[in-house]
């Protein structure tokens, strides 16, 4: 039997996870007064910064494994702030505090000023649904 190989590294699913955050924080900078689609953008900020912060943690498993202690902790303290920050846009965005959300959804892009999107991407709009998927969060748990 031969190595099953996944494809989808944690690398991989930040990179993706980062620059669908960029789109999304892109259109919530450009709505001019919050409504259904404003709640899907935060909601799916708020998610995807969780997702992010899951693949820290996956990166950096292996490399303790070959005792890369020092290469670990400063991989974990660069990504620190998304765990941080992906819990505050979730209070923010439950409490639909729209002004609080803004003032989040410019520090992540802050944060991910480097990341590059092409305007030719083929993302979709993954934010789409993403409302629903936090208040079923909220009530799971």
């Amino acid at each position: 039997m031969s190595r099953v190989i996944n494809p989808e590294t944690p690398g991989k699913v930040r990179g993706r996870m980062t620059k669908a955050v960029v789109l999304a924080i892109r259109e919530l900078m450009q709505q001019a007064k919050p409504d259904s689609n404003t709640r899907d953008y935060a909601a799916f900020i708020a998610v995807a910064l969780g997702a992010i912060d899951e693949t820290v943690e996956k990166t950096v498993i292996p490399w303790e494994k070959r005792d890369y202690w020092v290469k670990a902790d400063k991989f974990r303290m660069e990504w620190a702030w998304a765990k941080t920050l992906g819990e505050q846009m979730h209070k923010a965005t439950l409490a639909e505090d729209w002004g609080e959300v803004a003032m989040l959804a410019v520090q992540v892009g802050q944060k991910l000023n480097k990341v590059e999107v092409s305007p030719r991407h083929r993302m979709g709009k993954p934010w789409v649904g993403a409302w629903d998927q936090l208040q079923e969060m909220e009530r799971a748990g």
